[in-house]
Formats: C-alpha cells, sequence, structure tokens
C-alpha cells in the first residue's frame, strides 16, 4: 500500500506511517486488495485526509467501517458516491439534519461538501473486503486512526468532536476536553435511532454555535 496521503497530514503522522505496526497494515492491506475487492479503491482510502486538510480541521466524525457494497465506500465515513442508495444510517443523519438546521434532505448522500469545510470525516478502520463486514478490524487501522485523533487532540485547538455511538464514544479519552469540545449521542443507525437515541441530538446546530462562538466560520451542512 502506498501511502498517498496529504501533505498536511504527511507533516503530523510521518512517525506513524515508520513503526512496525504500520508496516504490517500497509502488507496486509496491500495483499487483501490483489487477492479479494475490497473498498474504498485504493486512491480513496485516505480521502478524508485528502479533501479536509490538518490545518482546517475544525469538526471531526469519526464512523467505524466503510461501507462494504459495490460503489458505495468513498473514503468518507457515512458519505457514499452520487447516485448510490443511501445507506439507512445516512438517511437518519439527512433527517436529524433537515430536522435540526432546516434543510431540505438532499439527493447526493455524498459527503464531500462537508469535508471541504473542515470537517474530518474518519473511520476508524479505513478499509473493508466486499460483503464482510469488520473484515479489516484489528490489523492496525484502529492504531493508525487513534494516532490521528490523537494528535488533532494535541495540536489544534477548539475542535468539535462529534461522537455517534457507542464505539465512537470510547474515542473520547484520546481528547483533551479541556481543549476541545465533545458532543455525544446514540448511533444513526435504525436500531439506536428508531429507539430514541438519535433523533433530536441537534449536533448540527449546536456544532455551528461552538465555532460561531469561537469566530469560526459554520459548516453548511
Amino acid at each position: 500500500m502506498n501511502v498517498e496521503i496529504a501533505e498536511s497530514w504527511k507533516a503530523q503522522l510521518q512517525n506513524e506511517f515508520e513503526k512496525p505496526y504500520f508496516e504490517q497494515l500497509a502488507a496486509f492491506v496491500k495483499q487483501e486488495y490483489t487477492a479479494h475487492t475490497c473498498y474504498p479503491p485504493g486512491k480513496q482510502v485516505f480521502a478524508a485526509f485528502d479533501y479536509c486538510s490538518f490545518d482546517e480541521v475544525k469538526v471531526v466524525i469519526i464512523g467505524q467501517d466503510p461501507y462494504h457494497g459495490p460503489n458505495q465506500a468513498n473514503g468518507l465515513c457515512f458519505s457514499v458516491n452520487d447516485g448510490i442508495a443511501h445507506p439507512p444510517s445516512l438517511i437518519n443523519i439527512f433527517k436529524e439534519q433537515e430536522n435540526d438546521v432546516g434543510k431540505a434532505y438532499p439527493k447526493s448522500g455524498n459527503l464531500e461538501p462537508w469535508a471541504k469545510q473542515g470537517v474530518l470525516l474518519l473511520n476508524a478502520t479505513l478499509t473493508v473486503r466486499a460483503h464482510q463486514a469488520g473484515s479489516h478490524q484489528k490489523k492496525g487501522w484502529e492504531t493508525f486512526t487513534d494516532a490521528v485523533i490523537k494528535t488533532i487532540s494535541n495540536n489544534k485547538q477548539g475542535v468539535v468532536f462529534l461522537l455517534w455511538g457507542g464505539y465512537a464514544k470510547q474515542k473520547t479519552r484520546l481528547i483533551d476536553t479541556n481543549k476541545h469540545y465533545v458532543l455525544t449521542s446514540g448511533h444513526p443507525s435504525p436500531l439506536s435511532a428508531n429507539r430514541g437515541y438519535w433523533f433530536g441530538n441537534n449536533h448540527f446546530s449546536k456544532c455551528n454555535t461552538i465555532l460561531l462562538d469561537s469566530k469560526k466560520e459554520p459548516i453548511i451542512w
């Protein structure tokens, strides 16, 4: 696996790429992509970092795994390519967005516009084998993405972390809550949302209130 990550992030994460775990991870991912269909496409594995430079990170949303169906995953958590049916969690994200900030439900499920405004859409695991959810977990990706979160926490100020669901909430331990803002809620998946743990969290408007209070541009969700 060639680590073609944006220069602003390379400067921050260079030490990670040189550690033994990352060398093993790179070898594993290369083997998987050679032997199996995997997602996202190789050039989009680090897309979250390509669209949102380190200097511009204002908000971090943490997902767990890329989508594992054809043409879905594009390297941004919860996001799908233009023209692809919206998965259940994304439908609930857009419903909450509509209720919270009054923006009409969008046609495209591609979240690149969020990323380009400073929202890092980070999956804990950046690759997956087709039709096998979680197949690339515990191979080293989590170590890398935890290092990303720690780097943001240590080297930036006033970032808003949106942690949705139990898995994402565990990442609070990596964040200096004296320097940053953490908003938590249930996961947008139907199982959680339909039990009342997602809808009405108002994270989109709350996030923008924090950004405005910090003299930062709000996100156009």
